[in-house]
């Protein structure tokens, strides 16, 4: 339900929209800057609660943000005529707004369940088998990937022969019934594991000044994952409330904020949480930026779906390279393998930047195109009716086949385009494909790192914090793509994307570094416990 809705909410607003995307780029910079502000305040509240009521409420309030948005979007599109009318379009304009709203509290909810059930839960349910752990966190991510195929085609399959309001209607019933099943499957895995029950208590404010002082003994070992049986239960029990000013319960979002981030700096995996974040600067993915690109270069929708399922092909087969490489050469010299090898596959993103086919024109200004925007006085657009929409033609002249000859409609036959030569493109989704076995290896290879070596009580907000990193780096890309959006300059955006991963990849080889040291480059099988031993002692965080 959530991958429906992920993908099915942008089509809705372009569609209310009539055929802008003014709607879907808002409704991308409000999520991307929710998440960035309160990333470290929703993994603190991850911390401080009880592992069942974070997982039970995130998982209400999520589906039920996306139902209530479903029946909302069921309305305009109903009665979209009439709104357009009422109060001078001010109507419809709220209509926007409460839907972008509730939609960023269901992303903000789903990221809260992603932490807690796929940084913790998981955690406490392997108990200190990383064996276990590695494949739970692989199985995960095939799921995940394979939703991300399934989810799409469904939803689009409804938008395509039925409509868009019978789509947002099967998304809402469906979201009711999966939260059902989902909070029943909650229930149960929370009682078959008891350790589930017992959380290690938050440090109270006052003692983190001295932290590094006052800590030999409350030091949780990095992979003491099992050790929470043996805690006090009644360490979770409320406490007492102090009286607390007003002042001090308005800055604290802003010092908990504050904190997550110095605790997050602080980390023994600090730079691997970074070397990932950094992958997500970069326009080379299957994303609506490439596909867009990838219409301009004349490759059709059914290419691009073929396209798109290769790529998940790979994607689970990265998972499969990381459990193996995990086993053959161990966890951190997993994901130094794994990120050579989607570096080695980007090169060919670069190489295609130069090859015939390649629209990139260094004599045409990047910023050209918004520059000439902002200039001209065109009208936004607004919601059109049914009977007056007309019929959408790609201005790029894109064919209805790979690159065939083949005009668009309403197009003079003497004024279609020359062919494009597909060397270029082609290397660029060959590179873009086969990277994702080394993305996606990397990317479990930095969660396990995250969930093995940050202690329990800092799970939440540590994630919370990654979460956020990410998507600075992923807004930073979009701002980018705004600033530069003309096909002449997207080759500069995939030289700029390479250079971001391979900085992302030198961060990582600096934590392997520090913590292998000479025995980064021996590639044989470490004793289980080699990996924690080598990174430096717990957590000398102050949240």
């Amino acid at each position: 339900g959530d991958r429906m809705w992920h993908f099915a909410v942008s089509v809705f607003l372009v569609e209310l929209y009539g055929n802008s995307l003014l709607l879907t780029a808002v409704y991308g910079l409000v999520v991307a800057g929710s998440v960035l502000l309160l990333g470290a305040i929703i993994g603190d509240w991850v911390d401080k609660n009880s592992r069942l009521k974070v997982a039970q409420t995130s998982l209400v309030v999520q589906n039920a943000s996306v139902i209530l948005c479903g029946i909302i979007l069921m309305i305009v599109f109903l009665f979209k005529t009439q709104l357009l009318t009422l109060y001078h379009g001010w109507l419809l304009t709220m209509c926007y707004i409460l839907v972008i709203t509730i939609a960023n509290i269901a992303n903000l909810a789903s990221t809260a369940t992603a932490i807690t059930i796929q940084r913790d839960w998981i955690v406490v349910v392997a108990g200190e088998d990383r064996s276990k752990l590695a494949d739970m966190n692989a199985t995960i991510r095939r799921i995940d990937q394979l939703t991300n195929i399934l989810a799409p085609m469904a939803v689009g399959q409804i938008m395509t022969f039925g409509s868009p309001m019978i789509g947002c209607g099967f998304i809402s019933g469906w979201n009711l019934m999966s939260m059902c099943v989902e909070y029943l499957l909650l229930w149960k895995v929370y009682q078959k594991t008891p350790t589930l029950a017992v959380k290690s208590a938050k440090v109270e404010e006052s003692e983190l000044k001295q932290l590094n002082i006052k800590k030999e003994s409350d030091m949780k070992p990095a992979e003491g994952v099992q050790l929470i049986v043996e805690k006090d239960v009644t360490g979770f029990e409320p406490q007492q409330e102090k009286e607390v000013s007003c002042t001090a319960r308005i800055a604290e979002p802003f010092i908990t904020f504050r904190d997550g981030w110095v605790a997050y700096y602080n980390q023994p995996v600090f730079l691997a949480g970074m070397g990932l974040a950094f992958l997500y600067m970069t326009v080379l993915g299957f994303d609506c930026i490439t596909t867009g690109y990838a219409y301009t270069q004349g490759l059709s929708g059914s290419v691009l779906s073929l396209l798109m399922g290769a790529s998940a092909v790979t994607g689970i087969m990265g998972t499969v390279a990381f459990t193996w490489l995990r086993h053959k050469c161990g966890l951190v010299r997993t994901g130094l393998i794994s990120g050579i090898a989607q570096f080695a596959c980007l090169v060919l993103c670069a190489i295609s930047v130069f090859m015939p086919g390649s629209p990139l024109d260094l004599t045409v200004s990047p910023f050209a195109d918004i520059s000439a925007r902002l200039f001209e006085s065109e009208p936004l657009p607004t919601i059109a009716s049914p009977e007056d929409k007309p019929e959408m033609v790609f201005a790029t002249g894109m064919p209805n086949v790979l690159n065939g000859s083949t005009t668009p409609a309403n197009s003079d036959p003497e004024m279609s385009p020359e062919p494009v030569p597909l060397i270029s493109v082609s290397l660029l989704f060959a590179g873009v494909i086969a990277a994702r076995v080394g993305l996606w290896s990397f990317d479990l290879t930095v969660t396990q790192l995250l969930q093995e070596n940050v202690v329990e009580s800092e799970r939440g907000i540590i994630n919370g914090v990654q979460n956020s990193m990410n998507y600075l780096l992923d807004l930073l890309h979009f701002i980018m793509v705004i600033l530069a959006p003309n096909p002449e300059a997207f080759g500069l955006l995939v030289l700029i994307s390479v250079s971001f991963v391979a900085m992302g990849h030198i961060m990582y080889f600096r934590f392997a570094q520090k913590s292998l040291g000479k025995q980064l480059f021996v590639c044989c099988t470490p004793d289980p416990k080699a990996v924690s031993d080598s990174l430096p002692p717990g957590n000398t965080s102050t949240v």
